[in-house]
């Protein structure tokens, strides 16, 4: 019932919009319906087992009384019996309360379970094997090869990657595209060790990254994903989660290199302003730029950005393609990207189709070609050049 009120009253600008609302709040009072069914339902189910545990602690006062009245008659020493007595009725109170409270106690105690066996679900997955620190080996450069890999999600039967084979030679730029779901971000994801591969080999600079230290491997990688979320820290914090050891002035330094300069200015506080754990006091293309700030304080020779511009206005996405000149300038990029243009100049571009490798050249060879890419630029362009018009035949 929380998650679909959640879901509505972050929904009420779409509902609106598009007139759901009759159809919205029916499927919000089925929640509240159903809630109130299955409460109806513990109750029925508990309420004799309860009704008999409170008779049975609450009646102990009943027996008591009757059975002092008769056997304070027979007490040799009627004044310590009354002790006794006394000592039996203030112990069976403070009883019958921690018994009630017990009872009463179960359903957070199932409550609680059912979270711990959330957080164990998760503290439960295996951890990523950390290569052995007398055999772990240093890449070479910042290059990227794929050979033959092929990976499955845990659970599902079907590959998600299968037969990948591709090398990105250190200092270039990189293009992922073709349809989505095509495996394009996991097969990124599987540079930093996100997944392991479950066939083949990923390497960075000529080394196995399974053979790299996973702290290594992480400081070489700086990953910007398409839709990011600042933590509930300062605007300065969130940059400098991408070096934790990095100086108010460094972390300005980036904030400036990521054109963040008006954002800084408009926070009450400064880069010290608090943004929130969504970024609420900012943007998305504004929360990009910070990204984009962290991104560039971390200084990693190999940058991934998984579709860096999707959510981005055309002010912001102009000054967010400044920051990404600044942050890929002299570094390994991986761009995964649906919009063409902006990975028309990469120096290689890779199309990713169900999974595996369909394409691969630069741009201006593909497009020559009778592929998926030439027919995905020609409807990019059909898509860009598209306009409504007016009744009077001119474009709005």
């Amino acid at each position: 019932m929380s998650s679909t009120a959640t879901e509505y009253v972050r929904g009420i600008p779409v509902v609106k919009v598009f007139q759901q609302t009759v159809h919205s709040f029916r499927a919000f009072y089925e929640a509240i319906v159903d809630y109130r069914d299955m409460a109806t339902r513990y109750v029925e189910y508990c309420r004799r087992p309860q009704v008999v545990q409170l008779v049975a602690i609450n009646s102990t006062f009943a027996v008591l009384v009757p059975a002092g009245i008769v056997l304070a008659k027979s007490a040799p020493d009627f004044a310590a019996f009354l002790v006794d007595f006394l000592f039996y009725v203030l112990f069976s109170a403070v009883t019958t309360t921690m018994m009630t409270k017990v009872m009463y106690s179960s359903e957070a105690i199932m409550s609680a379970e059912d979270a711990l066996s959330r957080v164990d679900s998760i503290m439960g997955v295996a951890p990523v094997v950390e290569a052995d620190a007398s055999k772990a080996r240093h890449p070479l450069d910042a290059s990227i090869e794929f050979v033959d890999v092929g990976f499955v999600y845990p659970g599902s039967s079907r590959p998600a990657l299968q037969n990948i084979s591709l090398r990105v030679p250190a200092g270039t730029t990189a293009a992922f595209v073709g349809p989505s779901g095509g495996g394009k971000s996991t097969l990124a994801s599987l540079i930093p060790r996100f997944w392991d591969a479950t066939e083949g080999v990923v390497m960075v600079g000529g080394v196995d990254v399974r053979d790299v230290r996973t702290e290594e491997l992480m400081g070489a990688v700086a990953f910007v994903f398409q839709n990011e979320r600042l933590f509930k820290r300062s605007l300065a914090d969130n940059v400098r989660a991408g070096r934790p050891e990095a100086t108010d002035d460094e972390v300005l330094e980036a904030l400036r290199a990521a054109r963040c300069d008006d954002i800084v200015a408009k926070l009450p506080d400064g880069m010290h302003t608090v943004v929130g754990a969504r970024g609420v006091h900012l943007s998305g293309g504004e929360c990009q730029r910070v990204v984009l700030a962290r991104a560039i304080l971390k200084n990693a020779p190999i940058v991934v950005l998984d579709e860096a511009t999707a959510f981005a206005d055309p002010e912001n996405e102009a000054l967010i393609q400044q920051a990404l000149s600044t942050l890929c300038e002299g570094k390994t990029v991986l761009t995964i990207a649906h919009r063409l243009s902006a990975v028309a100049d990469a120096d290689h571009t890779f199309v990713i189709d169900r999974g595996s490798l369909v394409e691969q050249g630069r741009h201006k060879d593909l497009i020559g070609r009778d592929g998926l890419y030439a027919r995905m630029w020609q409807d990019y362009r059909m898509s860009a050049s598209w306009k409504i018009e007016g009744g009077d035949g001119n474009a709005v």
